[in-house]
């Protein structure tokens, strides 16, 4: 069976590798007799997983020990409340900033100002001109220079990668230079966790929903600075809390065990694949092959300031926008799947994450070529 190339934004592609694995344990793990869908939480069995996918996450992103790797679920969008309930109140300041960078910044300031005193840092939502190129809203991603922190704040949020605009910023201040040397910077990496290393001693939190980078949806992965565990509101849900999550291994209650063991797997993926300096320059030669046919027709149109061009989401546009249609039926056709750019921008969009090989991106490449040819 040959397999079409999925370029869905999320869920997402999963390496073939994994997959056959996962089929071939599916009705017994290891000798078992059991599927791990049927395994106790507690039990040894999945406890041993539990334990190597955390152990092999901390190897890969070389997380240092001052932080709790936790296991949740709800997803990052669950995270706009239980960040807030962790971080904000019991003593600590209930002032927080975020920068307003794209839909799922958006999200994340709404559900926080439920919670306490919420302000905007910084926002791309105006007209800017960036290396003198203007830039429309949404294309551009404010510099640190740019935040406005309050230095009374408990934490500062960023998106370091909007899925839908194809923004991404991974160049991390020391809050301690922004004149915030107590407040911490909290990370939604969701669409770009494991594609490139991390610089912990930027960051207090960062999380992520699995389903882009880590594994199927149903797992969230927290990684928070130690001292920041029980520092939040005493109202916070015992099973939303991570202190109690982090004392309980992440087994508080019943957690994603399929989900989880499937991020393993694909933790093993990456490390046997050289690890995350490997696939970091995988990732820029694929990002740079779709980037360069862009930049160099004008049939097709990216609009991300090229200084914030995501590695992970590239979305284009056709000059000629009525011809969209028959750009994603003829590409369904070849083999080139979830094109489809959200609905809130339409156009296209090629999600090209760790799993999807640099032989997907040349496919895909072929094909714009190709119907530009047809109808340019």
């Amino acid at each position: 069976m040959i397999r079409p190339w999925n370029f869905s934004a999320g869920p997402s592609v999963l390496p073939e590798e994994v997959l056959r694995q996962a089929a071939s344990e599916m009705l017994d793990w290891n000798g078992s007799g059991m599927s791990v869908m049927e395994m106790s939480h507690r039990g040894k069995q999945f406890t041993s997983i539990r334990n190597q996918a955390e152990a092999d996450l901390r190897s890969l992103l070389n997380i240092p020990e001052e932080f709790a790797v936790l296991f949740m679920q709800g997803g990052a969008t669950a995270q706009n409340a239980i960040l807030p309930l962790n971080l904000l109140g019991s003593g600590r300041s209930n002032k927080a900033d975020y920068l307003i960078t794209g839909n799922w910044s958006v999200k994340s300031y709404k559900e926080a100002k439920k919670y306490g005193d919420i302000s905007v840092a910084a926002t791309c939502e105006g007209n800017a001109t960036i290396n003198g190129s203007h830039q429309e809203p949404w294309t551009w991603y404010p510099t640190p220079e740019q935040w406005n922190v309050r230095p009374d704040s408990s934490y500062v949020h960023i998106c370091s990668n909007e899925t839908i605009s194809g923004l991404e910023f991974v160049d991390w201040p020391d809050m301690a230079e922004l004149g915030a040397a107590n407040v911490a910077l909290v990370v939604d990496a969701s669409s770009h966790l494991l594609s490139r290393p991390i610089d912990f001693s930027k960051v207090d939190v960062v999380y992520a929903g699995a389903q882009k980078n880590a594994g199927p949806a149903g797992l969230t992965i927290v990684i928070i600075r130690r001292s920041l565990l029980g520092v939040g509101s005493e109202t916070c849900p015992s099973v939303f809390s991570y202190s109690a999550v982090d004392k309980a291994d992440s087994m508080l209650n019943t957690p994603p065990t399929y989900a989880i063991y499937m991020a393993g797997l694909v933790f093993k993926w990456l490390i046997n694949q050289g690890g995350i300096q490997v696939i970091e320059k995988h990732n820029i030669e694929k990002a740079s092959l779709l980037y360069n046919y862009l930049d160099q027709t004008e049939f097709y149109t990216n609009k991300v300031a090229p200084a914030f061009r995501s590695r992970m989401n590239i979305p284009f546009h056709l000059q000629d926008n009525s011809l969209e249609q028959a750009f994603l039926e003829q590409a369904e056709h070849d083999g080139l799947l979830q094109l489809k750019g959200h609905k809130s921008v339409g156009g296209m969009r090629a999600s090209i994450y760790n799993a999807m090989p640099l032989e997907g991106v040349k496919a895909l490449v072929s094909f714009m070529q190709g119907f530009e040819q047809r109808y340019g």
